[in-house]
């Protein structure tokens, strides 16, 4: 049983399933795009959030949602640097997600405070694993088939699930070996990220076999266009449906919880817990 996961001079407890409250500081997110660019409005994101039990808050600079523009390196850093150090400052001991691709942002990130990579490019960009394993970070390494530019332009795979188990072992293969400690390393299927409805609904109905593989497992399903599918809802009307989809992946064996909203999953999360594990 996966216990703790090494984040920097902290660690998170996994024994029992732990929100990530996402913190956009984008004009541009698919769902909460503007909200919070200020400093003061992100950190009374964040203080709602951290109230409603979320433990970890990622941080993100550039939208990675279908068909999003590519933010240049100094835009991000002055977006999310502020921020991760009002928040540090605020909250010595909650875990601080940096949500970019980029070597650079990540490192001012770490130097900041964060103590958590979220990478939806599984830290494939050259320079990436060097930041992860000289700061000791907890490292999220996402499956994406694709950019987001073009992600979503007919993704194709002859076994989705077979296909993105493969992509994670390799990757977590080639950290390790690079010097990152395997404890640090957690792994995401990547909804949305370059998959159909069908395909996003097979991940989840066999989210056990990335369980399966021994490592920690994030999922984020939070008001993602698959619930539309399903659904046929506006952003922000899926709160009820993404709490299903957080229950269901409780329930099969996820440890960390990527939402925007934090009390409405956290009391469902926590029941599926006590259920599953009585």
């Amino acid at each position: 049983m996966i216990k703790t996961l090494p984040c920097g001079d902290k660690s998170l407890d996994l024994q029992i399933p732990q929100i990530m409250g996402i913190l956009n500081v984008t004009p541009d997110s698919f769902s909460d795009g503007g909200l919070f660019v200020s400093v003061d409005a992100a950190l009374q994101q964040s203080r709602n959030m951290i109230a409603a039990g979320a433990t970890i808050i990622d941080v993100g600079g550039e939208s990675t949602r279908p068909n999003a523009a590519t933010v240049p390196t100094q835009q991000e850093l002055n977006r999310v640097i502020p921020i991760i150090e009002a928040l540090r400052k605020e909250f010595p001991d909650i875990i601080i997600s940096i949500d970019s691709s980029k070597p650079d942002v990540m490192l001012h990130a770490m130097v900041a405070g964060a103590n958590f990579i979220n990478d939806v490019n599984a830290l494939q960009a050259e320079g990436a694993m060097a930041v992860a394993r000289e700061h000791n970070a907890a490292v999220c390494l996402m499956h994406m088939q694709g950019r987001p530019r073009t992600m979503q332009q007919a993704p194709h795979y002859q076994d989705v699930v077979s296909e993105v188990l493969v992509f994670l072992q390799h990757r977590v293969s080639q950290c390790t070996e690079y010097g990152i400690n395997q404890d640090n390393i957690v792994i995401d299927p990547g909804f949305g990220f370059g998959k159909t409805l069908p395909q996003n609904l097979l991940l989840v109905k066999h989210l056990e076999r990335f369980v399966d593989l021994g490592l920690p497992l994030l999922v984020g399903f939070s008001r993602k266009s698959m619930i539309d599918r399903v659904i046929d809802k506006p952003v922000d009307e899926r709160v009820y449906a993404s709490v299903a989809l957080a229950t269901i992946a409780c329930f099969k064996g996820a440890n960390i919880i990527r939402v925007h909203d934090v009390s409405e999953t956290i009391d469902a999360v926590k029941l599926c817990h006590a259920v599953r594990d009585a």
